[in-house]
């Protein structure tokens, strides 16, 4: 809660521009600005994490949205540090309710990328290559988060789900669930894991998306290591335990000696 304070998060906007469905989750107003209550924040971002974590246990993916100047580095920066698709530049109509088109885009930036690496590229004119060249700029600018992404997302991240409202409105009848930083002008409704904070400070947005980050990388880490591990109870007074090399598991058939001779 310290943090989240210290980063601002409990600033909402102006007691004019705040949408009623926020109500429960503002503490008060001060010289015309909604202030956040932030033990419900905190709360509210547990939960979330919690169920990201297992969203990403069992093979799912995250795609983080966040398409405001204040909000683009660190969504590149956080789905990237965790290994998780990313849109930053802008929303582009379709991209869960259509996503067989967006793939085939996708797909042709991908093989305009090969025959460069490749040196295809050279056998044009000098015109024709930059015109490809400008081509790929621009579709990695829309498509370059999610080239990696083949199959439709476990769950939308997104940051300020009233300025992405399409994404929104795709991931809601596509039956896809959604985390949001929601801020006072935010309708929850639409929201499955809604985090009221503050959406506008860089340090809020940094602040969240982090813990939405390490919670990705942490229900990675328990897919790999199968949950949270097998529970193993201490004799009366032990609290240690070391393994030897030789030690069966538990329910292990203790191998047969071999004969004398092999």
């Amino acid at each position: 809660m310290k943090a989240l304070l210290e980063a601002g998060a409990h600033f909402g906007h102006q007691t004019r521009r705040w949408d009623p469905r926020m109500r429960p989750f503002i503490f008060t107003q001060r010289n015309g600005i909604h202030i956040i209550d932030l033990q419900q924040t905190v709360r509210r971002l547990d939960e979330a994490a919690e169920w990201v974590a297992d969203a990403v246990a069992n093979g799912g993916t995250i795609l983080f949205v966040g398409t405001k100047k204040q909000a683009q580095e660190t969504i590149e920066t956080e789905a990237a540090r965790c290994g998780m698709p990313f849109v930053n530049n802008r929303w582009l109509g379709g991209t869960l309710t259509n996503f067989q088109t967006i793939q085939g885009r996708i797909d042709h930036l991908v093989r305009l990328e090969d025959s460069m690496a490749r040196g295809e590229y050279l056998r044009h004119s000098k015109k024709e290559a930059l015109k490809i060249e400008e081509e790929t700029i621009r579709l990695n600018r829309h498509f370059g988060g999610i080239k990696e992404m083949t199959r439709l997302p476990a769950a939308l991240f997104i940051v300020d789900p009233t300025m992405e409202y399409i994404a929104v409105a795709e991931a809601n009848r596509m039956g896809i669930p959604i985390v949001a930083m929601s801020d006072t002008n935010s309708n929850p409704n639409l929201i499955d894991y809604p985090i009221p904070s503050n959406d506008d400070a860089i340090r809020a947005v940094r602040l969240v998306t982090g813990r939405i980050a390490d919670a990705v990388i942490e229900g990675r880490t328990r897919g790999e290591y199968g949950g949270d591990g097998e529970e193993f109870e201490f004799a009366e007074g032990q609290t240690s335990y070391t393994a030897t090399p030789d030690e069966l598991l538990p329910g292990e058939a203790p191998a047969e000696a071999a004969p004398a001779g092999e």
